[in-house]
């Protein structure tokens, strides 16, 4: 037994019999996974290199569902939770977690279980997990959070980077989507994956260092987390056209002040400067995949002229989009 899922009758519903040492491959390998439930399917693709799998999995059910999960392969996980709940329990650790939709920890463990909770029908997930000798290799030399988490990794100590669990800022979900959406060959995909996983973990220890400097909540409720998480969503769906602010505090269900502020600490940037951002990326990766001209590209992101667009992306990325490519 490697990793199992099961219902809460006890009922085998999906049992993956990886080994650590299958990470250890010398080539660059992906897969893809389907698991029809009684009650929807999962969806998985995993890619393997260098001692590490990364994996992207979506959960799709037709009612609420709580399923647990087990695994025994000695590993260290960065967790990315993008929608839906999910606990982890380690019996080396002193407490358990539940990471939330939007939030990341970083987990190690011999033996972990836990649970997937499907409260909106459906969940997203993903994972980037290292072998032992994988991650002390890249973790060595990072901050002193790291290097704690280090140390307890290689004296076989259970340990989470977080007591808390952090959120994932426009930064990592621009790794998370660079890896979802990368176009090359996999000799390419090889290096680039590795050096995501390298730059997603830097990310994660700066994470955790803005997070010991905080001192101002304005989220205080599950309920205000997610109407958060439903304003970004909102913002990248209406991307053409958004809302102002006082429309988007409506839409979302949650006071101006509080969107503004909640906006700012979950993501470390306002909701508008989010959006620009999303926007410019997701230009940037339009212009590389060269399938769309300029033009159509700034008038789709809600650009009132090409002019605008070419000037806002020239002050981001330091070149004009005509020179992309």
């Amino acid at each position: 037994m490697s990793f199992q899922v099961k219902n809460n009758s006890g009922e085998l519903l999906y049992s993956d019999n990886f080994a650590a040492r299958d990470f250890e491959t010398e080539s660059f390998r992906a897969e893809s996974v389907e698991v029809p439930l009684p009650f929807g399917t999962i969806k998985s693709t995993q890619w393997f290199f260098d001692g590490i799998k990364m994996s992207y999995s979506e959960s799709v059910v037709d009612r609420p569902v709580e399923l647990d999960w087990k695994g025994d392969t000695e590993m260290v996980t960065m967790q990315f939770n993008l929608q839906g709940r999910v606990s982890v329990v380690d019996a080396g650790m002193p407490r358990s977690f539940e990471l939330s939709g939007n939030q990341h920890n970083l987990f190690y463990g011999q033996r972990a279980e836990g649970k997937i909770k499907i409260d909106e029908l459906q969940s997203k997930q993903f994972l980037i997990q290292h072998s032992k000798k994988s991650f002390l290799n890249i973790a060595n030399d990072g901050n002193d959070a790291l290097k704690r988490f280090a140390d307890a990794v290689e004296s076989g100590r259970s340990a989470a980077l977080s007591s808390t669990n952090l959120n994932i800022d426009l930064n990592l979900q621009n790794c998370i989507n660079s890896v979802l959406n990368c176009t090359y060959s996999d000799s390419l995909k090889r290096m680039f994956f590795f050096s995501k996983a390298i730059e997603m973990l830097v990310l994660q220890a700066e994470s955790f260092n803005k997070q010991l400097n905080k001192k101002t909540t304005y989220l205080n409720t599950e309920y205000d987390k997610e109407r958060i998480l439903f304003a970004r969503d909102y913002l990248i769906k209406n991307i053409d056209y958004p809302p102002s602010l006082s429309e988007l505090s409506k839409i979302a269900g949650i006071n101006e002040y509080k969107l503004k502020r909640g906006f700012k600490e979950t993501f470390n940037q306002t909701a508008f400067e989010y959006l620009s951002n999303v926007r410019l990326e997701t230009a940037k990766n339009d212009l590389l995949d060269k399938r769309k001209p300029i033009t159509e590209i700034a008038f789709e992101l809600g650009y009132s002229s090409l002019q605008h667009f070419s000037a806002a992306f020239k002050k981001k990325f330091g070149v004009a989009p005509s020179k992309v490519g």
